[in-house]
């Protein structure tokens, strides 16, 4: 579950969904779903649920499901052991419902999972005793207006993860949001309308998350490969637009100085071309914007071909070029980029 994204799945979109999931085979996923969803619920509910279990392992995922009491009257089983058995499901998410006796006995067999908003974690605690994993799920919330805030989102993690349980959350897709609002699924509020790969990044950087879903129904092959290149080497790409004359810049990996100021980004490897005496004529000298990618031109003597980022807006100067800018959907990137990291300039 950790360095990896978690995709959710559903029963009513499941045969939407398996194109982009093909896409993820035999890499380990973890895939949320739900079996107690109302509004699913029809004839072939029963028989659709099973076979997306089996397709979902036949691809190498593991499955983690939110379960209810109401689960068992709806598949007529007796027992969420042998429900999970039957579905091959890896990690148990219970919701409301169950007594701590039932909670613990489960534990004996299956990893579990809370809802993170829990005030009480006495009973995780003593599944962590016992030996078993323990996760806390955070919700997703369809009504836009009623997600998280940063506040309440940090404190609760705060607290579980100093009691040993991992904290999971979630963030919006952007190809398809699921039904009925089709106004994202994110954790916390003010990651609706932003493209995931910067909700990914908020999560994992600036507060720890532990393990990460998206929450609607498809993610894009842009914003997932995006997501997949950061889990992969841990360099933050930035989308940004260069105009031919500093086209060479995309693909560079460039490390954030630890001594920038709040102001700007200074890229360390970019000392490099002003040690050589890169001579860089005086270009677009104008007000330098959130999000502009400066170079240091010929007047700023032997600093001439120095790069930075602008994180608040600065005034002109004759001595600065602005050679480019970060994509305007992606300018809270720079909140996830802190001193001493790498980034990559990308188109």
């Amino acid at each position: 579950m950790y360095n990896k994204l978690g995709l959710s799945v559903y029963v009513s979109t499941f045969d939407t969904q398996m194109d982009m999931l093909e896409k993820f085979k035999g890499s380990g996923y973890y895939v949320f779903t739900s079996f107690h969803i109302q509004e699913e619920f029809n004839d072939t509910y029963l028989t659709k649920s099973k076979q997306m279990c089996n397709w979902l392992k036949e691809m190498g995922f593991q499955i983690i499901a939110d379960v209810s009491p109401k689960t068992l009257s709806i598949f007529e089983k007796d027992s969420i052991i042998g429900f999970a058995k039957e579905m091959s499901i890896d990690v148990l998410r219970l919701d409301y419902g169950f007594t701590e006796e039932e909670i613990l006995h489960v534990a004996k067999y299956y990893p579990i999972s809370f809802n993170a908003s829990t005030d009480d974690v006495s009973v995780a605690k003593k599944i962590l005793e016992m030996g078993t994993e323990v996760f806390a799920l955070h919700n997703f919330y369809p009504r836009p207006e009623t997600g998280l805030d940063d506040h309440f989102f940090n404190h609760m993690n705060t607290k579980l993860q100093e009691a040993g349980i991992k904290a999971l959350a979630f963030i919006p897709g952007d190809e398809t949001k699921r039904a009925p609002i089709h106004e994202g699924l994110p954790t916390l509020e003010k990651h609706r309308s932003i493209p995931p790969y910067i909700a990914y990044l908020d999560l994992a950087i600036n507060f720890g998350v532990d393990g990460i879903f998206v929450g609607d129904v498809k993610i894009s092959d842009q914003q997932s490969n995006l997501i997949s290149g950061y889990l992969k080497d841990g360099i933050i790409s930035i989308p940004v637009d260069f105009p031919q004359g500093y086209s060479y810049l995309y693909n560079g990996v460039f490390t954030i100085r630890v001594d920038s100021p709040r102001a700007i980004m200074r890229l360390q490897e970019s000392r490099e071309y002003s040690c050589n005496g890169e001579k860089q004529q005086p270009y677009n000298c104008v007000e330098r914007t959130i999000g502009s990618i400066t170079m240091d031109n010929i007047k700023y003597g032997r600093y001439s071909g120095e790069i930075q980022i602008v994180r608040e807006a600065l005034a002109q100067d004759e001595r600065v070029n602005v050679i480019g800018n970060i994509k305007p959907e992606y300018l809270r990137i720079m909140n996830c980029v802190k001193n001493t990291k790498k980034i990559r300039f990308v188109k």
